[in-house]
C-alpha cells in the first residue's frame, strides 16, 4: 500500500496537480486501498491546523500585504538605493538590500519576489542590466524571506515539533545575514566585471528623505522581534500587532493605503492563507500515513545503518533535502519529513535548532532550482525570458546558498549562538 501511496503521489505531481491536492488525493487512494474510513482525512486535517501558533500565518500574510499595498515596496527600494545606489551595480545591490528588509515584513519568498520583482526587474533592464542577471538577483535574494524572521517555514517547523518559534527566528538571523552579505559581494564583483551602472550619490536631504520612508518598515521588524523575545506577546499576537501597525503606517504615515482597499486586501490574504493551511492539513494526513507505516523509522534506521558519523549523516540529509526541494513545496516537505530528519540529526548530536535551520535552508534552495522552482517561474514571467537563462545566470548565487548552508551544517554556532545568547 505504501508503494501505491508514493506512486499515486508521483503521478499526480507529474500531471501538474497542485502539491496540496496531490498529497490529499494520494492519501485518499491509500486509505481506500487499505480499507480505512475516509473520515480520517478531515480528522487529521483538523488536528494538523488546530494549533494556536499557526494563527500567526494568516496574520503575517495580512501584515505583509498591508505593508506592500501601503507603498512599502517602493519605499524599501528607495531606502536601499539611498544606502548602496551610488556603488557600481547600485540597483542590483539595492535589490539584495531591499529583499533583506522585505524579508522582515513578509516571511515568504513568493511575496518578496512578486512585490519587488515587478518593480526592480523592469527598472534594472531599463538601466542596462542583463535581464537574466536581474531575474537571478531578484529570485535568489527573495529566498532570504524564509530565513530572516518572520519566517513561515520556521513557524511550521516549530509547530510540528514543539520547538521555540522565538529561538528559530533568532537562529535564522546570522545565516540570513551571511547569505545577504555574500550575495552583495558577488553582485558587486559581477557589476564591476560587466560594467553595470551606478547612480549619482544623493544629497543629504535626498538621503534622509529616503531613509525616513524606509525606516517605518524597519520598525515593524523591531516590534515583532522585541515583542516575541521580551515575552510581551506570542508570535500569533505579534502578527496581530504587525497588522495594526501596517494599517497605521499605510493610512496615516504613507497615505497610500485607503480604507476601501482593505476588503480586497483581506480577501487576497484569506485566499493565500487558505491555500497554505490547506497544504498544511493535507500534508498532516500524508505524514500520519507515513507514521502509521513506520516510514520515518525506516528512513532513520537506513541512514544510521550506513553510518553514525555526524558529518556524513549531515551530508546525507543535505543531499536528500536538496533533491526533495527540487520537486516538493517547502511547507509540504517540512510537514512530511522534518520530524523524521530531526530525530536522525539529534541522535547523532546535532542541536534541534541547528537541525531546523539546515532543513529549512535546504528546502528554500528548491525555490530557485528546476524543475519546480517557484521563484524561477515568477521572475522569468516578469522578465519575459526563458527559465534556462535564469537558471544559468543564477549559478553564482546558488553557490552562495550552498556555501552558507555548509557553514550552518558544520559550524553549529552560526545558527545556535544568537538564540543561546539572547534567550538563556
Amino acid at each position: 500500500m505504501v508503494t501505491l501511496l508514493f506512486l499515486s503521489f508521483a503521478v499526480l505531481l507529474f500531471l501538474g496537480v497542485p502539491i496540496a491536492f496531490a498529497l490529499g488525493l494520494s492519501s485518499m487512494v491509500y486509505l481506500i486501498g487499505a480499507g480505512i474510513p475516509l473520515v480520517v482525512i478531515p480528522q487529521r486535517m483538523f488536528a494538523g491546523i488546530n494549533v494556536f501558533t499557526l494563527l500567526c500565518v494568516p496574520g503575517f500574510i495580512l501584515a505583509g500585504k498591508l505593508m506592500s499595498q501601503g507603498g512599502i515596496s517602493e519605499r524599501i527600494i528607495e531606502f536601499s538605493n539611498a544606502l548602496v545606489g551610488h556603488i557600481r551595480g547600485g540597483l542590483a545591490l539595492a535589490n539584495v538590500v531591499a529583499s533583506k528588509v522585505f524579508a522582515g515584513v513578509s516571511g515568504t519568498a513568493v511575496a518578496d519576489v512578486s512585490s519587488l520583482g515587478v518593480i526592480l526587474i523592469p527598472a534594472m533592464s531599463k538601466e542596462g542590466y542583463d535581464t537574466d542577471f536581474a531575474c537571478a538577483v531578484t529570485a535568489s535574494s527573495a529566498c532570504l524571506s524564509p530565513i530572516i524572521p518572520p519566517s513561515m517555514p520556521m513557524i511550521i517547523a516549530a509547530t510540528i515539533t514543539g520547538l521555540s518559534v522565538g529561538r528559530l527566528f533568532l537562529a535564522g538571523v546570522i545565516p540570513g545575514l551571511l547569505v545577504g552579505f555574500t550575495m552583495l559581494a558577488v553582485t558587486y564583483w559581477l557589476a564591476v566585471k560587466r560594467g553595470y551602472p551606478k547612480y549619482p550619490k544623493p544629497t543629504w536631504k535626498e538621503f534622509w528623505k529616503k531613509i525616513y520612508g524606509g525606516i517605518w518598515a524597519i520598525f515593524m521588524v523591531i516590534i515583532i522581534f522585541a515583542g516575541i523575545l521580551s515575552g510581551w506577546f506570542s508570535p500569533t499576537e505579534a502578527a496581530t500587532v504587525a497588522c495594526l501597525y501596517a494599517v497605521f503606517v499605510g493610512i496615516v504615515v504613507y497615505k497610500d493605503l485607503r480604507l476601501k482597499d482593505l476588503p480586497r486586501i483581506l480577501k487576497e490574504s484569506a485566499i493565500m492563507s487558505g491555500s497554505i493551511l490547506t497544504l498544511v492539513g493535507f500534508a498532516n494526513v500524508f505524514a500520519w500515513i507515513l507514521a502509521s507505516e513506520r516510514i520515518p523509522q525506516l528512513i532513520a534506521n537506513t541512514m544510521l545503518s550506513i553510518t553514525e558519523n555526524r558529518f556524513l549523516i549531515i551530508l546525507f540529509v543535505n543531499i536528500f533535502l536538496l533533491f526533495v526541494g527540487m520537486f516538493m513545496e517547502t511547507i509540504a516537505a517540512l510537514m512530511t519529513l522534518f520530524p523524521t530528519l530531526l530525530a536522525v540529526l539529534t541522535q547523532v548530536g546535532v542541536d534541534p535548532i541547528q537541525a531546523a535551520i539546515i532543513c529549512v535552508m535546504n528546502l528554500v534552495v528548491g525555490l530557485v532550482t528546476p524543475p519546480v522552482g517557484v521563484c524561477l517561474f515568477i521572475v522569468s514571467s516578469i522578465g519575459k525570458i526563458s527559465i534556462n537563462r535564469v537558471v544559468k545566470a543564477n549559478v553564482p548565487y546558488l553557490l552562495v546558498w550552498l556555501f552558507v548552508l555548509m557553514l550552518v551544517s558544520y559550524f553549529p554556532a552560526v545558527s545556535t549562538w544568537l538564540p543561546s545568547f539572547l534567550m538563556n
